[in-house]
């Protein structure tokens, strides 16, 4: 077994189960791994701040030498803040990217660092939802408004069936070479900077910690953990990934509801 220096770890779908919890078997599993000298990365498309209740729980929150890779990998920073790498969405990007949610009538919303800013008067209830769960307040904001707004994803947000009706449409090819498009929850369909994803946030991050991805292992469970499982020397696909993430792993273990991080860990341990 190659030896693992680094475990990349998602939260939705993998750390936490359909609850929303971190089970006290992936908890023991993980504080085993940093027993063993084995750093816990959380690699995940939501904010810091969306992801602090979980650092907390692991004991890796407002520290300087404990990182996470944050928003698909657009930003990476330490858990204390201190940014290592971010990359925003341009102005034009986000105006392109709001006219197709108008053109295709699907709720849309953009982020940054410290709020969540819609378009849409009528709120959508995933974006309520999106703010309860990554902490961050909600603003309406005209288009002009949004110009001097430093935006690091947008995304539509809608009901699953009717999004993946609209995400198929030849509309988004003519953007696809100038952001990078991923579907991170059956309800969310996210843009980031060109050349964003979690495989080359985690790269950043392994680089400035002197990582070679052969000793890395990442476990994820949706199309925007691929990139990451790809990069990894293990990649890991939860028992509930997509099968096109399935696919892309060297491994597949258990669902999230029945420690499928715990029983991934277990067999480097």
């Amino acid at each position: 077994m190659t030896d693992i220096k680094l475990i990349a770890i998602d939260i939705d779908g993998t750390l936490v189960n359909s609850q929303k919890k971190i089970t006290p078997e992936v908890k023991s599993s993980i504080k085993a791994a940093e027993k063993a000298g084995k750093k816990i990365v959380i690699c995940t498309g939501r904010p810091l701040s969306g992801a602090q209740q979980y650092l907390d729980e692991l004991g890796l929150n407002y520290q300087d030498n404990q990182y996470i890779v944050s928003f698909n990998g657009a930003v990476v920073e330490s858990t204390s803040g201190n940014v290592i790498f971010k990359k925003e969405l341009d102005y034009q990007e986000y105006v392109d990217l709001e006219a197709i949610a108008r053109k295709l009538q699907l709720h849309f919303q953009a982020i940054a660092l410290d709020r969540i800013y819609t378009a849409n008067r009528d709120l959508s209830p995933y974006t309520i939802y999106n703010s309860s769960v990554v902490k961050l307040n909600v603003s309406y904001r005209t288009q002009e408004e949004m110009r001097k707004i430093p935006i690091i994803k947008c995304m539509y947000i809608d009901e699953p069936d009717y999004l993946n009706s609209k995400i198929s449409n030849p509309i988004f090819k003519a953007i696809q070479d100038r952001v990078a498009l991923s579907k991170t929850e059956p309800f969310y369909f996210e843009a980031t900077a060109a050349g964003v994803d979690k495989g080359k946030g985690l790269k950043i991050l392994c680089e400035h910690l002197g990582i070679a991805a052969q000793n890395v292992m990442a476990i994820g469970d949706q199309e925007n953990d691929m990139s990451m499982i790809n990069y990894a020397g293990i990649g890991v696909a939860m028992g509930n990934a997509v099968q096109i993430t399935k696919d892309s792993a060297d491994m597949i273990t258990a669902d999230c509801d029945h420690n499928g991080v715990a029983v991934a860990i277990n067999t480097i341990l």
